[in-house]
């Protein structure tokens, strides 16, 4: 008949459906176009003419509100001022840069003598740039500069007069610690290097600015020290930054992706910490540092696993106490993963090695219930999680209300009408406040969590066990930028003098670890440069 296709023609019509889904589903610019980044006019250089200049500035900004453009005359030469509304210090502006631009007296009243004052003779804010693009010009304006355009010169002055938008250095809120500083990062770049320059007085230390986002134009900074650092590690982490297929970056954890070898694996090698004697501390050992403008937390670029075990406490307490913490943080690790599908494993599949007592008592209060024991946990913890995300959205005012309603209404009220057991109770008790011993952990324990009550509940202790050496194995194969993340467990017991236990300051400080020296390192670089770990 015509128009009937025959069966290879449908079966090759399929074969090339299925070939064209293929490609747009792995094709990465099916899903998502890199953005082109701001070309035309924004990236031409500027005009001689002042009038030229400021028309265009006028077109390229959209007539934005918070444009603000004076023109005046300095010396007699005619000049702009170009502010952003609200980015500036008025009381600064007015004090050392105003009154001296208005003020001045020139023996030639030309642009040549203007521009000569400016450079040489005038010092109208201790950071001073010049630029010659309608880019740098914006980015200059937006960051918080007051920008100078003189006629008949074609570039352009910024000076740093920068307003205190924002709040000021307080106690970080996540990283809370018995000793040491109260100070922590907060959401502006200047002030936060600033934190750091104080505590590393060395020229060694290094701050390198980058730009993330093609429109945001977010200030990003490389912190690390040169005679330290490996230059391997460091143009990876650059070369990174600067390919960034994003348009606008808000927050640290936009690049953190791009810094992971592996974004899919449940733990990540890419650290955070919001004080910056932390930073100071992993910067002296060669990692990279990075602070973004906006947000409170830096990066820390390579991140060993063991690193989630320690804080700044441990080194300024005896070193058998630290050593005790230390292990109480990994047991309460091992809490928080295994403990709930360890219990449903052990109720389901193996109740002969629970103790007679403790044995009655489960199956008296199990009985009592309407569900099985890996859904019930299942249940009782997803509530949990509810709950917890309730109280962490909710504002500061109600959310002790929301944890002692969840705990005190719905956990009492569920054991009473008999929908979950008492021994579950106390399980999730237990492990939700070992999940908060390690925070820099919980979003990896709260999926384990869960999958390791499916495994309990279907496999039993032997799943249990095996699901532990997967993850294990998966944790042992992240390499973020050529570092191993299970560094330095793989080697002897001097190399692991910081690990499980934390040895004295004699001790720590006679010899350097060189970690890409270590077995399944790809970073291999002289000494000099190497990656340190105390």
């Amino acid at each position: 008949m015509p128009g009937k296709l025959t069966l290879f023609e449908r079966k090759g019509n399929a074969v090339k459906f299925l070939k064209d889904l293929k490609n747009k589903l792995l094709s990465p610019t099916a899903a998502y176009r890199p953005p082109q980044g701001q070309k035309g006019l924004e990236e031409k250089k500027l005009q001689p003419d002042l009038q030229t200049k400021l028309e265009q500035i006028r077109q390229l900004f959209g007539n934005s509100g918070d444009l603000v453009i004076h023109e005046l005359e300095a010396g007699g030469v005619p000049c702009a001022v170009l502010i952003c509304e609200g980015a500036i210090d008025t009381s600064t502006f007015s004090e050392i840069f105003a009154r001296p631009l208005t003020q001045v007296r020139l023996e030639e009243q030309t642009p040549n003598a203007l521009l000569c004052w400016v450079r040489r003779h005038s010092l109208m804010a201790p950071d001073q740039k010049e630029f010659k693009t309608y880019a740098e010009l914006f980015r200059f304006m937006m960051s918080g500069f007051v920008v100078l355009l003189i006629d008949s010169v074609p570039y352009g002055f910024a000076f740093g007069i920068q307003g205190a938008i924002g709040r000021g250095v307080d106690e970080p809120q996540g990283e809370i610690n018995v000793r040491g500083s109260r100070e922590g990062f907060i959401e502006r770049l200047r002030p936060n290097l600033a934190l750091v320059r104080r505590r590393m007085k060395s020229p060694d230390m290094v701050f390198e600015y980058l730009q993330a986002g093609s429109k945001s134009r977010t200030d990003v900074a490389l912190v690390y020290m040169k005679d330290r650092v490996s230059l391997k590690l460091l143009n990876e982490v650059r070369s990174r930054l600067e390919d960034l297929p994003l348009d606008v970056v808000l927050e640290s954890g936009y690049l953190q992706p791009f810094l992971d070898t592996k974004p899919l694996s449940i733990f990540s090698g890419v650290g955070f910490t919001e004080r910056p004697d932390t930073l100071c501390a992993k910067v002296a050992e060669g990692r990279v540092g990075i602070l973004v403008d906006g947000t409170p937390y830096a990066l820390v670029v390579p991140y060993l696993f063991n690193e989630h075990f320690q804080s700044f406490d441990d080194y300024a307490h005896r070193p058998y106490y630290a050593t005790f913490i230390r292990w109480l943080k990994y047991a309460a690790f091992l809490f928080s993963v295994l403990l709930p599908g360890a219990y449903v494993g052990l109720g389901t599949f193996h109740p002969e090695l629970l103790p007679p007592n403790l044995l009655l008592k489960l199956v008296s209060s199990e009985e009592a219930t309407p569900f099985p024991l890996m859904f019930e946990a299942l249940l009782i913890f997803f509530i949990y999680e509810i709950m917890r995300e309730a109280g962490l959205r909710m504002p500061k005012s109600v959310g002790h209300a929301v944890s002692i309603v969840g705990a005190l209404v719905i956990g009492d009220a569920a054991v009473t009408a008999g929908l979950v057991g008492s021994p579950m109770v106390i399980i999730v008790a237990i492990t939700a406040i070992s999940s908060f011993v390690v925070p820099s952990l919980y979003e990896p324990v709260a999926l384990l969590r869960f999958a390791f009550i499916l495994i309990g509940g279907t496999l039993g202790l032997y799943g249990v066990v095996l699901g532990f050496c997967v993850v294990a194995a998966n944790l042992c194969a992240l390499n973020p930028l050529g570092i191993p993340v299970a560094s330095p467990t793989g080697g002897s017991l001097y190399t692991m003098r910081d690990t499980i236990f934390r040895w004295g300051w004699r001790t720590l400080g006679q010899e350097d670890l060189y970690v890409q020296d270590l077995t399944g390192s790809d970073l291999k670089e002289e000494k000099t440069d190497g990656n340190q770990t105390t």
